[in-house]
């Protein structure tokens, strides 16, 4: 039997509308959390293989504020773009599109998490802009150096395999249940048992929603291709980073480093945590987002 959402009580309390716009020829799909009469105070960009349901217990901890939150090209309900698109360039303009199409281009705090924090930055780096960011366990180092370098090759081992075979087997293999879980079990870091099968049961919900092989493939290379350190001299506006201390994926090294390179930064160490923030620990990012958004209003 599933075990049921930590944040399910909250996220039921919460007004969601949905809505849908075309933005670099993808169908993108949105969400629109909290009041409906509010300005829009927040729009979010979920991580790789994932989609708007990721972040929902972070936003479940913000019911007072309006949070929109696409699911992106290729991803969840969103169609892909063109092909050859999705690359971070590409990801990049769907975000400025996205943002164009509901007349939010510049005046919304933007928020990234993950693979969704290097489609933030470059946006930012190629023009886009935004009052304040959000980077909650940005991809801040090269992601095939270091220790991590060899889970990188690992799984693009995995990718390559996915790509050579028939498109249906292909994406069969991409999908594979018994991958997904290993994922799912080497990031996630909780003691807490329930809450650890939970993050197991919403990765196979949600992890494998791609439209097809190839744009997964597309992405997995764009995930690869750079990180947010290399957009680092775009981000002058106030930057909160929120990042876990025994984050495989993102080491916190690096996002010290990071930081460091930013003219106005605050980071946020969760301890015992590693790239799930968003699962594992949504109320701690919850109450520093609110406050550091509080600060921009003021």
């Amino acid at each position: 039997m599933p075990v049921a959402s930590p944040y399910a009580a909250q996220l039921a309390a919460l007004p969601t509308r949905t809505g849908e716009v075309v933005a670099r020829g993808a169908r993108t799909r949105y969400w629109d959390y909290g009041p409906a009469d509010a300005p829009v105070a927040l729009v979010v960009v979920h991580g790789y293989r994932g989609d708007h349901h990721g972040l929902e217990p972070v936003l479940a901890q913000l019911p007072g504020l309006r949070i929109i939150a696409p699911d992106l090209p290729g991803f969840g309900e969103s169609s892909p773009m063109a092909a050859g698109e999705h690359g971070i360039p590409g990801y990049a303009a769907w975000l400025g599109d996205f943002l164009d199409a509901l007349g939010l281009r510049g005046t919304v705090p933007l928020l990234g998490h993950s693979f969704g924090s290097i489609v933030v930055a470059h946006a930012l780096a190629a023009g886009l802009t935004t009052p304040r960011l959000v980077l909650v366990n940005p991809i801040s180092t090269d992601p095939m150096s270091g220790v991590n370098g060899v889970l990188a090759r690992l799984t693009r081992l995995y990718y390559t395999v996915g790509r050579k075979l028939p498109a249906r087997a292909g994406a069969a293999w991409l999908g594979n249940p018994l991958i997904v879980r290993f994922m799912s079990v080497t990031l996630a870091k909780t003691p807490d048992a329930r809450l650890k099968r939970w993050i197991h049961e919403e990765h196979g919900r949600y992890f494998s929603g791609f439209s097809d092989r190839d744009t997964l493939a597309e992405g997995f290379d764009a995930s690869l291709s750079t990180d947010v350190a290399r957009a680092a001299g775009a981000l002058t506006m106030p930057t909160l980073l929120i990042v876990g201390s025994d984050d495989m994926i993102a080491p916190l090294a690096g996002q010290r480093a990071l930081a460091a390179q930013l003219p106005d930064a605050r980071l946020v160490e969760l301890a015992g945590v590693g790239h799930l923030v968003h699962y594992e620990r949504p109320r701690e990012a919850a109450a520093e987002i609110e406050r550091f958004l509080a600060e921009g209003a003021a």
